[in-house]
């Protein structure tokens, strides 16, 4: 009895997503983190934002670049048997807090079965954030794209950047630009240039759910004219997204398959079933071909060795077998 008694209160690290900052978007779990905490840590920006939840408890505020010190601050307070909520804007597991703290934690030597209890609670990032107020950019394949290089060097983003405009990928650039850091964006703009029109839709979100908030529609090719900061994230779209009564939409495919008028299949294609240029047809036609691999890689762009394999093997139609793959 003693002994439970005396043990120490194990401690717990608390991940916070605040989501965009606005307290209408701030999940119940992550309210409740905060209520729940001793001590809350975070950058200035994103203490100000929950200020309100944060009477009678320890508070540290850290600068912009003191990622680590927020982390070991955390495992310090922790130690002491304290919970500590580390808040993040957005979801802490993208560009977040978590990443850095799970490094600061495995460097001391934490597992998961020690004292320290660590809960991660997601919040909406600036991409989900940002697209919902702009419309519907997001509905095909997407990716993210930080251009800070504080801490990655410029030819691995360059690379990123022009691997994605090439595919053809909505994206969604984070950290665009800084007040020492003014370069970045340019840079992108000239990668994407190589592989999109012009004219590709883009929008500046700046604040999202913010008193500052800003949304501004532009292209591709104006959208270094326009007002970008750190506090901005930056929408890219495909070849296919287009902008109407200032809703930004990136079309999900349904017309490749149906009427979208009438809603009825389009010949050649079936309900529920994979496009007739969907990967059982495309490996009907390659094998149908009389073109070599050399032919077919520049026809798709896909790497020759990937077309070789494929026309190595023996081709089994299955397109006729049923799926149960829902499309929405």
């Amino acid at each position: 009895m003693n002994d439970i008694a005396s043990a120490a209160p194990r401690g717990k690290i608390m991940l916070v997503g605040l989501g965009p900052g606005s307290h209408e978007h701030l999940t119940a779990r992550a309210r409740a983190a905060i209520a729940e905490a001793d001590t809350v840590i975070g950058y200035v920006t994103y203490i100000r934002l929950v200020a309100e939840l944060l009477e009678g408890k320890e508070v540290i505020k850290k600068s912009m670049t003191e990622e680590l010190d927020r982390a070991i601050e955390s495992l310090d307070r922790a130690r002491q048997g304290k919970k500590v909520a580390l808040i993040s804007s957005g979801d802490a597991g993208v560009y977040g807090m978590a990443g850095p703290t799970f490094e600061v934690l495995f460097q001391a030597g934490w597992t998961p079965d020690s004292d320290i209890e660590v809960e991660i609670i997601p919040g909406a990032s600036a991409l989900n954030t940002c697209a919902a107020l702009v419309g519907a950019p997001l509905t095909h394949d997407f990716c993210a794209i930080s251009l800070s290089d504080l801490l990655t060097p410029w030819p691995t983003i360059a690379r990123r950047l022009d691997a994605v405009a090439a595919s053809d990928f909505v994206v969604a650039l984070y950290n665009p630009k800084s007040g020492r850091r003014t370069r970045q964006i340019v840079e992108a703009r000239r990668l994407f240039l190589r592989h999109r029109r012009p004219d590709t839709p883009v929008a500046i979100v700046k604040s999202a759910y913010r008193p500052k908030q800003r949304i501004e529609f532009t292209t591709l090719e104006t959208m270094t004219d326009c007002d970008i900061g750190m506090l901005s994230t930056v929408l890219i779209g495909n070849s296919n997204t287009f902008v109407k009564h200032g809703l930004m939409v990136t079309p999900r495919g349904y017309a490749n398959k149906y009427d979208v008028d009438s809603g009825s299949t389009r010949d050649g294609e079936k309900a529920g079933r994979s496009l007739s240029t969907g990967l059982d047809g495309w490996l009907a036609a390659i094998h149908g071909s009389a073109r070599s691999a050399a032919e077919l890689a520049q026809e798709y762009r896909l790497p020759e060795d990937y077309i070789a394999e494929l026309l190595a093997e023996p081709f089994e139609d299955d397109s006729a077998a049923p799926t149960e793959e829902a499309e929405a």
